[in-house]
């Protein structure tokens, strides 16, 4: 196009011009206007002039320069050397020139040094004046970088503190998270070990619990064997006991066709009786039959139970029963055949005494008569009748009092075995305990017994014990406790004599509150014992002789009799303990009441011991244990009666004991002769030995 031609010709020519060829800054586009103005306006002063015009202008006039480059030099170069001169900027470097901008390039600063000149061309004042402005520009410049400088190095610094404290923190944060990790480590640690502790525990708790359950196994096969062994032991005693009553049974047997065949030979007698005898052979024969029954049974069975042995015993003592009664007849049918004998010997001696007419007086026959002038017809082997049926009256007592408790012993429940060994250690133990130590301690033993007996319960093994556990315990405690203090008699007493006053006051205080005790007491000393009675039992026809020492007190273990000192001994202990109860009552009972078995039974077995032939080392031993135990308490009840006996002993009883006493046999006849001749010697019976007094129930 041609009109685009031209215009490009326009365009090269007006870049060809003075101003075309002027150089503008790129940033002045920017400014626009401000710019053109700053170009057309006319130069004004720094707001420095004023104080360059007072302090420095006055300085330069005194020291002047040959030249403006010269002054400018000098000015700057003493600006320089003298800093105190130079006045702080109240503004910073931009603030200087503001009608002055800087230029990057080269145009610029061109164009400002001929603006210089221009203006300094005006006035040499001026120049000077803006020499001093250029030269206090400059050092503040300098004064500007060196201060950049600094605000640069105190950047530096700070960023290095910064970044010195980002290290440290940094550091901290390290140290923070590694003490973060230990403590975790340490918790986890911790956990581990705590869970291993209680893994452990619970190890230990399961060792200690199979150890326990290892235990309570271990004492369970201990009980179960020594439950076996105790059954053993029991069936074994209790086929020994079978045996025993088996044996008994046989003698029992014996002893009834015996006396079966003493009724047979009563048909001699026959007519002077009045009663059939064929009623006494058949009930004979039935006991006969009656006990062979019970025998075959038993037999068949195993062995004969106390039931048995009890129904045996009572149709054994019928029999001697329905035999006394046939005796008794006869001897009344004797004695009737006797009178009438005597009166019609009478009436003929009369009736030939009136055909003869009277003769001299015959003196009747002198019966004959012993030592003493006392005759023989006095003393008799045979006890009193009501002696003998008190006698019998305790025996039947203890039997019944053993079929009682019958269905205890018996019993094959493991309570009841159980509970009736409880009850005889109950029983048998606090009378072991006996003793001389203190009065206080005989007191706990009594108080115990008495308790059992009353039903309370009682501490026994670590078990609580009563005889309301069973209906039958009062039964089975009364009776082995009478029997136990009949033991204690026969051996503690037999060997310590002192032991006999403990034993028997207690045996006295229960035999008050509670009298069945005191029958059982009774009826085992007279089993045991039967010179306590007194009873010397006879020997009938037809006994074993084995049978027959048991009934005089011996023991017989394999046809085997225990030795005569022994045997001395065993009674001593029981007539010494007799002798100590009947004389002895229970200091805290009631006073007021008389004792269930005082001195007047003491008494009574003296004279019947005195009215019975005397038994070779047997009468003088019971004598001397008895008088020596109880002999001042009767001369304190009796006196001049007491005295009279003993006197009749000396006198009468001595002959006596001596003319049937062997040479080897006179220890115990001359020990009693010597004890009751230095009595009557001091008028006085010594006090026993270990009798006890008021201060013994004081400790």
């Amino acid at each position: 196009m041609p009109s685009e031609g031209r215009c490009w010709e326009t365009l090269q020519a007006l870049r060809n011009s003075s101003k075309g060829r002027l150089c503008y800054h790129r940033d002045w586009l920017l400014r626009g206007e401000d710019a053109l103005e700053e170009c057309v306006s006319l130069p004004k002063l720094s707001p420095f002039s004023g104080w360059v015009v007072d302090h420095i202008l006055p300085y330069k006039q005194e020291n002047p320069v040959p030249s403006s480059e010269t002054s400018l030099s000098s000015g700057s170069a003493s600006a320089l050397d003298q800093p105190s001169v130079v006045p702080r900027s109240p503004v910073g470097s931009s603030a200087l020139s503001p009608a002055l901008p800087e230029t990057p390039n080269g145009a610029q600063s061109k164009q400002e040094s001929q603006h210089t000149e221009s203006m300094a061309l005006q006035s040499s004042r001026g120049i000077r004046v803006e020499g001093c402005i250029r030269m206090y520009e400059l050092v503040h410049r300098m004064k500007g970088t060196e201060g950049l400088r600094q605000w640069q190095e105190e950047q530096e610094r700070k960023v290095r503190a910064l970044s010195e404290m980002a290290s440290e923190q940094l550091k901290r944060f390290d140290e923070l998270k590694e003490l973060k990790q230990h403590k975790e480590f340490q918790d986890l640690r911790e956990v581990i070990e705590k869970s291993t502790r209680e893994a452990l525990g619970h190890q230990e708790k399961l060792k200690a619990e199979h150890r326990h359950r290892a235990k309570i196994l271990n004492l369970k096969l201990r009980e179960a064997e020594q439950q076996r062994l105790k059954q053993a032991e029991q069936e074994r005693l209790r086929r020994e006991e079978g045996q025993v009553r088996l044996r008994s049974l046989y003698t029992m047997q014996e002893e009834v066709l015996q006396l079966n065949q003493q009724l047979d030979t009563s048909d001699q007698h026959k007519d002077l009786l009045k009663v059939d005898l064929a009623a006494f052979r058949t009930r004979g024969n039935q006991l006969c039959s009656l006990i062979s029954g019970i025998i075959r049974t038993t037999s068949e069975s195993g062995y004969p139970t106390a039931e048995n042995q009890a129904e045996a015993e009572r149709a054994l003592q019928e029999m001697r029963d329905l035999l006394r009664n046939l005796g008794q007849e006869i001897t009344r049918a004797c004695e009737d055949k006797k009178r009438q004998d005597e009166e019609e010997a009478q009436a003929k001696l009369q009736a030939s005494q009136i055909q003869q007419g009277p003769g001299p007086h015959t003196q009747s026959p002198v019966p004959n008569q012993g030592p003493g002038g006392t005759r023989n017809e006095d003393l008799q082997m045979k006890v009193q009748d009501s002696t003998m049926q008190w006698y019998q009256q305790l025996q039947d007592a203890s039997a019944q009092c053993v079929l009682a408790f019958e269905g205890l012993t018996s019993s094959k429940d493991s309570q009841a075995k159980k509970i009736k060994m409880d009850l005889q250690k109950a029983a048998t133990i606090p009378v072991s305990q006996i003793s001389t130590i203190a009065g206080s301690k005989l007191k706990e033993v009594f108080d115990k017994i008495h308790s059992l007996l009353s039903g309370k319960p009682v501490q026994s093994g670590g078990r609580s014990v009563s005889v309301t556990l069973n209906p039958q315990g009062l039964d089975f405690v009364q009776y082995k406790l009478a029997e136990k203090f009949v033991k204690q008699g026969e051996e503690e007493v037999a060997s310590h004599h002192e032991a006999a006053f403990p034993i028997a006051v207690v045996a006295s205080g229960i035999w008050e509150l509670h009298p069945r005790v005191g029958d059982l007491i009774l009826a085992h000393l007279h089993k045991k014992c039967p010179y306590s009675v007194p009873f010397y039992p006879a020997f009938k026809e037809g006994m074993a002789l084995e049978d027959y020492q048991r009934m005089l007190g011996y023991q017989v273990k394999d046809s085997k009799v225990e030795q005569q000192d022994n045997f001395l001994k065993r009674m001593s202990g029981m007539i010494r303990l007799y002798a100590a109860i009947i004389q002895l009552r229970w200091p805290y009972g009631n006073q007021q009441e008389i004792h269930p078995h005082g001195l007047n039974h003491g008494w009574r077995w003296l004279a019947q011991i005195l009215n019975m032939e005397p038994l070779s080392d047997v009468t003088a031993t019971l004598l001397f244990d008895f008088l020596e135990v109880c002999g001042n308490a009767l001369m304190k009840q009796y006196q001049v009666q007491f005295w009279k006996m003993i006197l009749l002993i000396k006198e009468d009883y001595f002959p006596r004991i001596e003319a049937i006493t062997s040479s080897g046999q006179m220890g115990s006849f001359i020990r009693l002769k010597q004890f009751l001749e230095k009595c009557l010697q001091r008028k006085e019976i010594p006090v026993p030995k270990g009798f006890l007094t008021s201060s013994f129930w004081r400790s």
